[in-house]
C-alpha cells in the first residue's frame, strides 16, 4: 500500500480556509409572519389611510443583525423602504415585530391586492414574502368621534371594538383603555395623573380596519 505525505503547509492551509469558512457563515433571514392592517386618520383634506404592516423575523445573529424592510406593491410599481433606524420594533409576549405604522400615498388611497416584503440583513442576504391586502375600498363605517365633558364621556362609534388611548404633556401613551360602552362616567376610566389627552382607536379586527382620531385635552 503505497501513502501519500501531505505537505503541512498545505494541510495549514487548509485549516486556515475551512476555519475562515465556518467562521464567516451567514444564514439568511427569514420572514416568519406578518401582517397588514388598514388603519383611517382624519387628515387635512379629509380621512387618510395608511398601512400598519409588521413582520415577525427570524435570523441567527439576531434581530441587530436586520439591516432593511422593503414592501413592493408591484403591479403599481410602488416601493417603501425602512430602515433599522427608522422601523418600529413592537414587543408582545417575549416575540419582536418589526414594521411601519406609517405605509401612506399621500393624497390618494392604497391599492389592494398582493405586496411583497423583503427582509435584508447587514451581510446582504435576503428573503421575501408576500401578503394579501384585500381590505374593503371604502370602511362600511362612519369615522368615529368622542367628546368629554367634566364627568363623563360620549364615544360615537359604529365600530365593533373601541379604545381610549391616553398620552401625557409629552405626547407619549400612558396607557389604553377597552371601552365595554359607548358612554360613561370618567371615574370610570380612571385615567392617570400624568394624562392630558386622549384619543379614539376604532377597529373591526375581522375586516382589518380601524380608525384613529385626533388626541384631545380631557382635564
Amino acid at each position: 500500500m503505497t501513502v501519500k505525505l501531505i505537505n503541512s503547509g498545505f494541510i495549514l492551509l487548509l485549516v486556515i480556509v475551512f476555519s475562515g469558512f465556518f467562521s464567516c457563515s451567514r444564514s439568511e433571514p427569514r420572514i416568519v409572519h406578518g401582517f397588514m392592517e388598514l388603519v383611517y386618520y382624519s387628515g387635512r383634506d379629509g380621512i387618510e389611510e395608511r398601512i400598519t404592516f409588521f413582520v415577525l423575523s427570524e435570523d441567527d445573529d439576531g434581530i441587530e443583525n436586520l439591516a432593511e424592510l422593503y414592501l413592493y406593491h408591484d403591479r403599481e410599481g410602488l416601493r417603501w423602504s425602512i430602515g433599522s433606524e427608522d422601523w418600529v420594533n413592537h414587543t408582545e409576549e417575549g416575540v419582536t415585530w418589526i414594521g411601519s405604522r406609517s405605509i401612506a400615498i399621500q393624497g390618494a388611497p392604497l391599492p389592494r391586492g398582493v405586496y411583497r416584503a423583503v427582509l435584508v440583513n447587514k451581510s446582504g442576504e435576503r428573503s421575501e414574502r408576500n401578503f394579501t391586502f384585500d381590505t374593503p375600498q371604502r370602511s362600511p363605517y362612519a369615522f368615529p368621534s368622542f367628546s368629554f365633558s367634566e364627568e363623563s364621556y360620549t364615544v360615537r362609534s359604529q365600530y365593533p371594538v373601541n379604545h381610549f388611548i391616553f398620552y401625557d404633556q409629552q405626547g407619549r401613551v400612558v396607557d389604553v383603555r377597552t371601552l365595554s360602552e359607548n358612554e360613561g362616567l370618567m371615574s370610570d376610566l380612571r385615567p392617570a395623573v400624568s394624562v392630558r389627552t386622549a384619543a379614539l382607536w376604532a377597529e373591526d379586527p375581522e375586516l382589518q380596519i380601524s380608525a384613529m382620531t385626533e388626541a384631545a385635552p380631557i382635564r
